[in-house]
């Protein structure tokens, strides 16, 4: 299949995980990729750096003649420690590459994208930004932002053709989880992941990957200002462990 023939992408966060896999997939469609991230992928950027994002951009313009798709999923977990535990700096740290680094993607990619007559921006959201119990509080407001910033920017961009839309995983083996993933193995408990969801599993990023082609593709050509959750039916109740995530009696 060749569902993003003739097309060019950037993807961030593509040394591993999530966007590793979607380089992956994108090239096996038909796309002209860039892979950007620290390190393990063709560009060395900071996604949360608005003067290498916009370099990022331009250097993927010079060598492929144009932009269709920018893929905005460069992410930091922050770990999950209590709003009365992060201190201010750690706040700026997380929300500098999880919202700001996407919101200098769409303002940096989405004239170009416009240029080629439309196309696509799609930025990693999370479950956790979606309600409590998925992630640390920092982590969970920069993915909350990430959801209201792809909606505001699709209105922004009214008439342009240029799509915005989120992704929110759930719990999928990425380097950001490997811990979790490593402490159950350790325990015996591997079973477990994954287990409060109806599936009864984590998931890959191939699934991940996937919907991203869907966003990034004419499939859907529809589909604007929307956050797509992928996470084996987590959110449909959303339940969790107090404890897991730093709660703190005051």
């Amino acid at each position: 299949m060749s569902r993003l023939a003739g097309k060019i992408a950037i993807v961030t966060g593509a040394g591993s995980g999530i966007g590793k896999a979607t380089v992956e997939l994108f090239r096996s469609e038909g796309a002209q990729v860039v892979g950007a991230d620290l390190k393990g992928a063709d560009v060395e950027c900071a996604a949360g750096d608005e003067a290498q994002v916009a370099t990022l951009i331009d250097q993927a313009i010079a060598k492929h003649g144009g932009l269709d798709i920018f893929f905005a999923n460069a992410g930091i977990a922050g770990g999950l420690a209590s709003i009365f535990e992060q201190s201010p700096d750690d706040w700026a740290e997380i929300l500098r590459v999880n919202l700001i680094g996407p919101a200098m993607a769409i303002k940096h990619a989405a004239p170009h994208i416009k240029a080629r007559g439309g196309g696509s921006i799609i930025c990693t959201a999370s479950v956790a930004g979606l309600r409590s119990g998925a992630g640390g509080p920092a982590y969970s407001a920069s993915k909350a932002g990430v959801i209201s910033l792809v909606k505001t920017a699709a209105q922004q961009l009214s008439g342009s053709n240029v799509r915005v839309n989120a992704i929110c995983p759930g719990l999928i083996e990425t380097g950001m989880t490997e811990f979790v993933y490593e402490r159950a193995r350790a325990k015996g408990k591997e079973d477990q992941l994954g287990h409060l969801n109806p599936l009864k599993r984590g998931g890959a990023p191939i699934e991940i990957a996937k919907a991203a082609l869907f966003l990034a593709s004419d499939e859907a050509s529809y589909v604007n200002g929307h956050a797509l959750v992928v996470d084996g039916g987590l959110s449909s109740s959303h339940p969790y462990n107090n404890q897991s995530y730093g709660r703190t009696a005051i």
